[in-house]
């Protein structure tokens, strides 16, 4: 049985700076990363943008050559899923049957992108968007399609689109609540980007239910509606989110309820277990302190951070301000701070133009911003949200005056 010293499940953002991190304060002991993929860490935003739309090779998506981790000794155990934790132990089990030692471990798995529940979910076709190898085969396929059909009006069903769309592609997009974004970002976003959309050609359905998917000799050929609608397609792209990859760590113990449980340090309630990035469950006070999981390369390098410096003895707490970005078209958004909970928006510029800026505010105080194309009130932004600050609201509409200036 191999023993590490540090073991990281997950090759992404977080698995990848704990490492970097780990090194850097002068860990000296063995250290592996293992992945269910055959690649060494990679940049996963960019799969529904730049590299799925063909503008970015993969290469300028590695987090660091081949030869950085070898310097450093991290070893990479690559194509291993693990389905089993052992906290007594200290030990893993992979799905080949494979039992790895570890004295600490952190849990940087992320999570599973959720498919379609309904018939025809599995036909060749139907797409979903979390690898490098979910977007090559996407790839392969699209020289041969004509009419797609994106499942979901995130983010990721937002680039996916707009991505589709510059290439040539007829895309209808479905979406079952009455906006896209609608558990993210407030209403003024949400005409935006759908206004946006519909004038790039995209037929954006709102309100709209997928009953079934349709296919022919194993291949999808439409998605036919819950309202009877068939919409016939050469493929079909599923955004409609991930689920946190927990579940070894749950049968063994961890508390969590819709991602692991970890406190301020990223530590589990499992011994010498920590999770970081997209399934940690952690309280947040841009969550006015309740529990979330935040899914951004943020939040999985910072909690990366943490996690590791613990290891080595540091005292760190986890006390980041989220921040996200966006890529659609032309348009950067740039987000600080989490909206939920707001009762209150303030439009800064004019959509129009598309540059603007929207301030949540909850009970006057500022916690968060969506910047569009706006990287200067995305900067300044940043302070307000920090202190919670209570600008007078006829300057935060202003776009005049400076958001540096009402951050006293």
């Amino acid at each position: 049985m191999r023993h590490f010293d540090v073991l990281i499940v997950g090759g992404g953002h977080g698995g990848a700076q704990a490492a970097i991190a780990l090194r850097q304060a002068g860990f000296e002991g063995s250290l592996a990363i293992v992945t269910e993929e055959n690649e060494l860490p990679y940049e996963r935003p960019p799969l529904s943008k730049d590299y799925l739309a063909g503008q970015k090779p993969f290469e300028r998506m590695l987090i660091r050559p081949a030869a950085f981790w070898e310097e450093r000794s991290v070893t990479f155990l690559t194509g291993t899923r693990i389905e089993a934790v052992d906290a007594d132990a200290h030990e893993l089990t992979s799905a080949a049957g494979e039992r790895i030692g570890y004295g600490k471990l952190i849990w940087a798995a992320g999570g599973d992108a959720r498919r379609l529940s309904c018939a025809g979910g599995d036909l060749v076709g139907v797409h979903t968007v979390r690898t490098r190898a979910d977007v090559d085969r996407m790839i392969t396929e699209l020289p041969s399609v004509e009419r797609a059909v994106v499942v979901g009006g995130g983010y990721i069903g937002l680039e996916a689109a707009s991505a589709l769309v510059k290439q040539g592609k007829q895309v209808v997009l479905i979406e079952a609540l009455d906006r896209v974004l609608a558990r993210v970002a407030g209403e003024p976003l949400s005409r935006f980007y759908e206004h946006e959309h519909r004038s790039h050609g995209v037929d954006l359905r709102l309100g709209a239910v997928v009953d079934h998917v349709v296919g022919e000799d194993g291949s999808v050929t439409g998605v036919q509606m819950a309202d009877g609608e068939l919409l016939a397609c050469d493929m079909v792209i599923v955004g409609i989110g991930i689920e946190p990859a927990v579940a070894p760590l749950i049968r063994a113990g961890a508390k969590g309820d819709n991602g692991v449980a970890v406190d301020a340090q990223c530590r589990t309630s499992l011994p010498d277990i920590f999770a970081v990035g997209d399934c940690a469950l952690h309280r947040n006070r841009c969550a006015g302190g309740g529990e979330v999981r935040i899914e951004s390369v943020q939040n999985a390098t910072d909690q990366a951070n943490v996690a590791a410096r613990t290891i080595m003895g540091q005292d760190v707490s986890y006390d980041a301000v989220p921040w996200f970005w966006s890529d659609q078209y032309d348009l950067k958004l740039q987000t600080v701070g989490l909206s939920n909970g707001y009762d209150d928006i303030v439009m800064r510029g004019d959509p129009a133009a598309r540059k603007f800026s929207l301030i949540y505010l909850r009970e006057g105080r500022v916690i968060a911003l969506d910047c569009i194309n706006n990287t200067r009130d995305y900067a300044q932004g940043r302070k307000l949200v920090m202190l919670g600050a209570s600008p007078d609201r006829g300057d935060l509409a202003n776009d005049q005056v400076p958001l540096k200036e009402l951050a006293s």
